[in-house]
């Protein structure tokens, strides 16, 4: 299979500030949240100025 039929791969973006991901999948530190049905991934950075208000969001049966 040639590179111009194989699919292009999705480069994850955080959906706070828009940084991408420098291996352009989820890194393992990245937080992963599941807003209306949209996956959304957070950096460093972003997750944790606002953990608070990401971890205000789980249902009771998280904690």
């Amino acid at each position: 299979m040639d590179d111009q039929n194989r699919p292009m791969a999705e480069t994850i973006v955080c959906s706070h500030c828009g940084t991408p991901s420098p291996s352009g999948g989820p890194p393992p530190t990245w937080t992963y949240s599941v807003e209306n049905g949209v996956d959304r991934y957070y950096c460093d950075d972003c997750a944790r100025a606002n953990i608070r208000a990401i971890e205000g969001r789980l249902d009771a049966a998280w904690w």
